[in-house]
């Protein structure tokens, strides 16, 4: 193998590896400095309050249900 080859390979591997590095440790600066600056803004968007869902109403089904559950225990 050509020497001069391999010394590219290892240049471009570092140069790569570097690139990616950087970009890392600008990505987890800029998190942590976006966590510390979020809340000083949070009353702008504040969250809604949480909806409650209604209780679903009883049904006259329900109720046949109920009646035919009780029948079959009575019967067994």
């Amino acid at each position: 193998m050509n020497l001069e080859l391999i010394k590219q390979g290892v240049v471009l591997l570092i140069a790569g590896m570097g690139i990616v590095f950087c970009f890392l440790a600008i990505l987890v600066l800029v998190t942590t400095a976006a966590s510390k600056v979020v809340p000083r803004f949070a009353y702008l968007l504040p969250d809604e309050a949480p909806k409650k869902k209604p209780a679903p109403a009883a049904s006259a089904d329900d109720a046949a249900v109920a009646l035919a559950i009780a029948v079959a225990r009575s019967r067994a």
